[in-house]
C-alpha cells in the first residue's frame, strides 16, 4: 500500500488541538513565572511566617521553600496526571487545570500572609500539573506533524512565559500585587470556557499511522488500568534508554528552576540595574498629572527578566523544528552543553553592566528553551503511543518535581553561600545533561 500523505498543521482537527494546547500551554506559564516577580515584594512585606506558636523568619532560603512547594506538586501531579490522560482523555483534565489555576491566583489574591500564600500555591501546583501530561499526550496522538505542532506549542508556552511576569510587573506599577492577582485569574476562565467548546479527535495521528500501515502500536488505545499494570509499564519505560532520558529531564528541572526562581531579586544587586524613579522618566508635567504613580519606582530587572523569557520563542520554535531535521540526542547534547557554559559566564557578564547582559540574556533566553522541543520529542521517540501519558507523567514529574528543588536549592545558596557557588552548580547540572545526551547518541 503507498505511504498516506502527511496531512498539514492546518487541517481543521490540528487547528483545534494546536489552538487549544497553544492557549492552556501559554496559561500554565503565565502564572507559573509571574510567581518570582511577587517574591521581591513578599521579602519586604512579611518579616516572618506565623507557624501556630513558631515564628519563622522570611529570607530567600525560606521564600524558596514556599515556592518549592507549589512548583513541587507542579511536578509530582503530573504522573497521576500521566495515569489520568491515557484514561479519562486530554481535554477534561485542561478543562480542570484551567479553572483550578483561576481559583488558585483568586485565593492568592485574598491571601493575608504566607500561610496563606502557600495554600494558593499548593492549589496552582496541583491544578497545573495535569497540563504537560495532556497537553503533550494530545499533540503527539492527535497532530501528525509532531515536531510542527511541539514548536507552536512552545511559542505559546513562552508567551505565557514572557508576557505573564510583564504584565505582572506593569499592573503592579499601579495597584497592590494582591488586587494584581485577582486580574490574573480572569484569563484562566475565559481559556476553560473555550475548552468545553473545543471540538477535535483526540487520536487522529495514531490512527492514520495505523491506517496507512505502518503497524499501529499494540498499547495505542491502551493505558494503565490497575496499580499491577502502573508497575509493570513503569519497568518497561525505565528498563530502557527511557531512564538516561529522565536523568536529563531531571537536570534541566534543577538547571530551570534554579537560574529564573530568583533572577529578579538576583540581578538588582548587579550594576545598571537599581531601581529607577518613574517621575524621573517622565517630563515633569506628566509627573505632576498621574500624582501617585510617578512616585513608584521601576525595576529593570522585572523587564530584563521577561524579556529573557519572551526571547525564548526564538528557541522553542527552532528546538521544534530542528526535533524534525536532526537527531534528538545531538539536540540534547548540543543545548545542555551552552547551558552549563552560559552558567560559568553568568555572574562575568553581569558585573559588565545592563547592556552586556541584555545580549548574553538573549542567548540564555534562547538556550533554556531550545531544549524544551528536544527532550519532548526524545519522550516520544522512546515510548509507546498507549502509554505516552504515562511517559510525560514521568516526564515533567522530572522537570517540575525534581526540578522543583532547583527553586530551594537557589534559595539556601543565596542564604548560606553566594551567587558563585549557585552558578558553579547549575553549571554542573548543565554539563551532566549535556553528557547524557552524548551517551545516548553513542547507543
Amino acid at each position: 500500500m503507498a505511504p498516506r500523505p502527511r496531512r498539514s498543521c492546518v487541517n481543521r482537527n490540528d487547528r483545534s488541538i494546536v489552538g487549544l494546547t497553544m492557549l492552556a500551554h501559554g496559561m500554565v506559564h503565565t502564572y507559573e513565572l509571574s510567581i518570582p516577580i511577587f517574591i521581591p515584594i513578599w521579602l519586604t512585606q512579611f518579616d516572618v511566617v506565623s507557624l501556630g506558636p513558631v515564628e519563622v523568619a522570611v529570607t530567600s532560603a525560606t521564600l524558596g521553600l514556599l515556592v518549592t512547594v507549589g512548583y513541587g506538586l507542579f511536578g509530582l501531579g503530573a504522573l497521576p496526571g500521566g495515569v489520568l490522560v491515557d484514561r479519562v482523555g486530554s481535554r477534561r483534565l485542561i478543562t480542570a487545570c484551567l479553572v483550578g489555576m483561576a481559583s488558585s491566583f483568586l485565593l492568592l489574591g485574598l491571601a493575608p500572609g504566607l500561610v496563606a500564600v502557600t495554600l494558593a500555591m499548593v492549589v496552582w501546583g496541583v491544578s497545573a500539573s495535569v497540563y504537560h501530561p495532556a497537553g503533550l499526550a494530545l499533540l503527539s496522538k492527535g497532530v501528525e506533524e509532531r515536531g510542527t505542532g511541539f514548536a507552536y506549542h512552545g511559542i505559546a508556552g513562552n508567551l505565557g512565559i514572557g508576557l505573564g511576569p510583564l504584565l505582572t510587573a506593569i499592573m503592579l506599577l499601579f495597584l497592590d500585587w494582591q488586587t494584581v492577582a485577582m486580574v490574573l485569574a480572569v484569563p484562566a476562565l475565559l481559556a476553560a470556557g473555550y475548552a468545553v467548546r473545543a471540538r477535535f479527535d483526540e487520536t487522529a495521528a495514531v490512527e492514520a499511522a495505523t491506517d496507512g500501515g505502518e503497524g499501529g502500536d499494540s498499547k495505542a488505545d491502551a493505558g494503565v488500568d490497575s496499580v499491577a499494570e502502573f508497575v509493570s509499564e513503569s519497568r518497561v519505560l525505565f528498563a530502557g534508554s527511557f531512564a538516561l532520558v529522565f536523568v536529563v529531564v531531571m537536570l534541566s528541572g534543577l538547571y530551570y528552576r534554579g537560574v529564573l526562581t530568583f533572577m529578579p531579586e538576583l540581578l538588582q544587586g548587579f550594576p545598571g540595574f537599581e531601581p529607577v524613579p518613574v517621575a524621573s522618566l517622565l517630563p515633569a508635567g506628566l509627573a505632576d498629572a498621574v500624582g501617585g504613580s510617578a512616585g513608584q519606582t521601576l525595576s529593570p530587572a522585572n523587564y530584563v527578566y521577561s524579556g529573557l523569557l519572551m526571547i525564548g520563542v526564538l528557541g522553542q520554535y527552532a528546538g521544534g523544528k530542528l526535533t524534525d531535521r536532526m537527531p534528538v540526542e545531538r539536540g540534547l547534547a548540543l543545548g545542555y552543553g551552552l547551558l552549563g557554559v552560559l552558567a560559568v559566564l553568568f555572574l562575568p557578564v553581569a558585573n559588565l553592566g545592563f547592556v552586556p547582559f541584555l545580549a548574553f540574556g538573549a542567548v540564555l533566553g534562547v538556550a533554556l528553551f531550545v531544549v524544551q522541543p528536544f527532550y519532548q520529542a526524545t519522550v516520544a521517540e522512546y515510548t509507546p503511543a498507549g502509554t505516552r501519558g504515562l511517559s510525560y507523567g514521568y516526564t515533567y514529574l522530572g522537570v517540575f518535581g525534581v526540578g522543583a528543588l532547583g527553586g530551594a536549592i537557589a534559595g539556601a545558596i543565596l542564604t548560606y553561600a553566594n551567587e558563585q557557588v549557585l552558578f558553579g552548580v547549575l553549571a554542573v547540572f548543565g554539563f551532566l545533561a549535556g553528557a547524557i545526551g552524548v551517551v545516548l547518541g553513542r547507543r
